[in-house]
């Protein structure tokens, strides 16, 4: 494995059940927010709905200082999505992805859904 020096983004990608986006959409800006929002080594998270008429994916990104963050947070089972109660009965499939970003990244600004 490569030296990750970070900042590292933790990708997770979720096919819902079908009629469940909107739902876990909402817990992912209440619950999944609480789970990384405040902890040590997180600079922020964002989410959001594949741009597809019947678009059932959706993602929740993290972003951390390093890969010793995610797994000082997450443990041994840092390589596994994380789901908290009631997530499983609105998920068909999911998996969670994590990039090195220290080859570069640039954001303009963050915009909040009230400002898009």
């Amino acid at each position: 494995m490569m030296d990750q020096t970070g900042p590292i983004l933790r990708l997770f990608e979720v096919q819902t059940k079908p009629g469940c986006a909107a739902k876990l959409l909402d817990s992912f800006a209440t619950t999944s927010a609480a789970v990384v929002m405040g902890r040590p080594g997180n600079q922020g998270y964002f989410f959001g709905r594949e741009i597809e008429a019947e678009g059932d994916k959706v993602m929740f990104v993290s972003v951390w200082a390093n890969l010793d963050a995610i797994k000082a947070h997450f443990g041994e089972t840092w390589q596994q999505s994380f789901l908290p109660p009631g997530y499983e009965e609105m998920i068909a499939h999911c998996s969670i992805r994590h990039v090195d970003l220290s080859g570069g990244w640039h954001v303009d600004g963050a915009l909040t859904s009230r400002e898009a």
